[in-house]
């Protein structure tokens, strides 16, 4: 899912700033927490259409910031996305079968 390829140029990144003794499992999740709510406001009071359209280049930066962050967060705790990524989604698939979904959510 993640290509290692990711993974280096953001080690790589860090690396060469010196950062990693600063990077820590906690604060981790509190980035990929806050840079989220910096994704979500470039929707507060708008659409989805509207937003997706004004502030594309923001989202995707949020985007990537999140992306960035999780990816450091899971090489550090040695968490192979792809992985547990599939682990969940078999899990979803006990917790919320197809026979038990609605036909048809929209009306």
């Amino acid at each position: 899912m993640m290509r290692q390829e990711i993974i280096d140029l953001v080690n790589q990144f860090r690396d060469e700033r010196n950062w990693r003794p600063f990077h820590n499992a906690k604060d981790f999740a509190l980035s990929i927490s806050l840079e989220a709510s910096e994704l979500l406001e470039n929707y507060q009071w708008l659409s989805s259409e509207e937003a997706n359209e004004r502030h594309r280049e923001n989202i995707e930066d949020e985007v990537a910031d999140i992306l960035i962050y999780l990816t450091m967060f899971c090489d550090d705790l040695d968490i192979d996305m792809e992985e547990v990524i599939k682990k969940k989604l078999k899990k979803n698939a006990i917790k919320y079968p197809i026979s038990s979904q609605p036909k048809n959510l929209m009306k």
